[in-house]
């Protein structure tokens, strides 16, 4: 299998990889995390920092176009930032924007792009430092990458062949940094974020080459000592951006933010947006202050050094997270508000319910699973999503009509205990069942059925054999009505046979039989059951 050209669409998913892959290697990162302050959050912020690259890339126009999706992660990663491994993120993912800005008629990355791109990264994360490179930094590993794609360039290798050599310069480079920081070699560690850059990069490798470069696992060497109270770093990291700055006044700010505190960063966006700035002080009010001298902030984040990410950091309070089958579904469960996990043809794993719930950016979800998550899966999941500090509440919807009747009830204005348990009883209260296509003949509880046959199905046993699916859906929406109810929703798979007639039949009968109950109909295009039927 040859190469994938890296355009616009491969760009992007190269993003949503690397998302999944810093989940899986954060806690690695994050104990390597010793330089300049050992917090143990590079993993982290560089985790949410391409989260938020990922969510402005995912509603650009232009999903496609190269250019775009790039300036699209540039600006996600500028304002979602976290961190100093985040600033310097960002002005990566600058570096790529920039180049391909320069290039406006290339529809796809090519080795010598990817070079001038990653050596582009280089000088604007030197110069958001105050142009002082430390040697032994992700500064370092970055140099060694770019240097290895000019240099394949320069002898016309392949993309997959330049990425691939990029990711082992960079782990070469890596290795060597405790050689070159001694604060690493005291902590037998190499560099945090230069390892998260190894991740970003065999993410790159493995989106267009299809190969997952093999790496061993970096721990520390040693246990990292606390720091003693004779000597204590700042108490405070402080981020905002800034709008409506001269460069003359950004270098002044730099100077008094380092008067103030240290691991000063100021990131310029690059045209009107400004910049992102970062220190670490003991004075966070005197930064914000130096800043508004500076220009217009926005976004601004205080958070303690020694703890966890601050709760503030969070891109909203609440979200609810739907697991859906179909584009039609998709399309409902957004429209009312909810955040869509599509399910495969593969069962949803626990690592793809995670992402989807750290990627909703909220400190609370509500997880719908819909029938779509095993048990096992789900609680897997959400109980890592509980680690990451999000409190997640699963509710025990076995349907997606029992998670529309969940999530019309859903209140964030309401405690989340509350608004959980409103939603769990009302999707409780939502009796359901499902139209099959009898693929061969068998014996059912409700006797023999032939292949062709419909059947009604609930609470997992075939209810109903009718010689077709419509026939089926009619004695179903009345086995389920017999105990009362005023709503009738039905969801139309993609495997209905003529949909319009049925549907006519569904109204016809409802309007007939159940004089007063509403009947709702949508065309949620997912696979398998022809009809999921519910009443409320």
């Amino acid at each position: 299998m040859g190469a994938r050209v890296l355009d616009g669409a491969a760009l992007r998913d190269w993003a949503h990889t690397a998302v999944g892959d810093l989940l899986t290697h954060a806690d690695e990162i994050n104990r390597l995390n010793v330089f300049p302050v050992a917090d143990s959050d590079t993993g982290t912020n560089m985790l949410f920092t391409l989260r938020s690259a990922l969510a402005e890339a995912n509603t650009a126009a232009g999903a496609g176009d190269l250019t775009r999706v790039a300036a699209a992660l540039s600006v996600g990663a500028l304002h979602g930032a976290r961190g100093n491994s985040g600033v310097i993120l960002s002005q990566i993912l600058r570096g790529l924007a920039e180049v391909t800005a320069e290039t406006p008629a290339t529809t796809a990355l090519d080795v010598a792009t990817l070079g001038a791109a990653l050596r582009r990264g280089v000088r604007l994360t030197i110069a958001s430092m105050g142009g002082r490179e430390i040697p032994g930094t992700i500064v370092s590993v970055l140099a060694a990458a770019a240097a290895a794609a000019e240099a394949c360039a320069a002898e016309r290798a392949g993309l997959g062949a330049a990425l691939l050599s990029a990711g082992e310069a960079a782990a070469t480079a890596l290795d060597a940094t405790p050689g070159q920081l001694p604060a690493l070699a005291e902590a037998g560690v190499v560099d945090a974020g230069g390892r998260g850059l190894v991740v970003l990069l065999d993410a790159l490798s493995a989106t267009v080459t299809g190969q997952v470069p093999v790496r061993r696992s970096y721990e520390p060497a040693r246990r990292v000592e606390e720091p003693t109270a004779a000597a204590p770093g700042p108490r405070f990291e402080v981020m905002y951006l800034l709008a409506d700055c001269v460069p003359a006044a950004a270098e002044a700010l730099r100077t008094e933010l380092d008067r103030l505190g240290e691991s000063v960063a100021i990131a310029a966006a690059g045209g009107a947006d400004g910049y992102s700035v970062h220190v670490h002080t003991d004075d966070a009010g005197a930064a914000v202050e130096a800043g508004l001298a500076a220009g217009r902030l926005s976004r601004i984040q205080i958070s303690g050094l020694a703890g966890a990410p601050a709760a503030g950091s969070w891109a909203r309070e609440r979200a609810v997270l739907a697991v859906v089958d179909g584009d039609g579904a998709a399309q409902l469960f957004g429209a009312e508000g909810a955040g869509v996990l599509r399910a495969g043809e593969q069962p949803v794993s626990a690592q793809q319910l995670l992402r989807a719930v750290v990627d909703t950016g909220a400190a609370q979800v509500l997880v719908l699973p819909n029938g779509f998550v095993a048990a096992e899966e789900l609680v897997a999941g959400c109980t890592a999503a509980n680690g990451w500090g999000i409190d997640v509440v699963p509710l025990p919807t076995g349907s997606m009509v029992q998670g529309l009747a969940a999530l019309a009830l859903h209140d964030p204005t309401r405690q989340v205990v509350d608004d959980g348990f409103t939603m769990a009883r009302a999707a409780a209260g939502a009796r359901y069942g499902s139209v099959r296509i009898a693929a061969e003949e068998a014996l059912t509880w409700a006797g023999p059925c032939r292949a062709g046959d419909g059947l009604g199905i609930a609470s997992g046993e075939v209810l109903i054999v009718a010689a077709d699916a419509r026939t089926a859906a009619v004695g179903l929406i009345d086995l389920l009505l017999g105990s009362g109810g005023e709503l009738v929703t039905v969801l139309v798979g993609a495997g209905l046979a003529d949909r319009e007639a049925s549907e006519e039949v569904l109204r016809r009968h409802v309007h007939d039989a159940h004089p007063g109950t509403e009947l709702m109909i949508y065309h949620t295009g997912h696979r398998g059951d022809v009809l999921l039927i519910g009443v409320e």
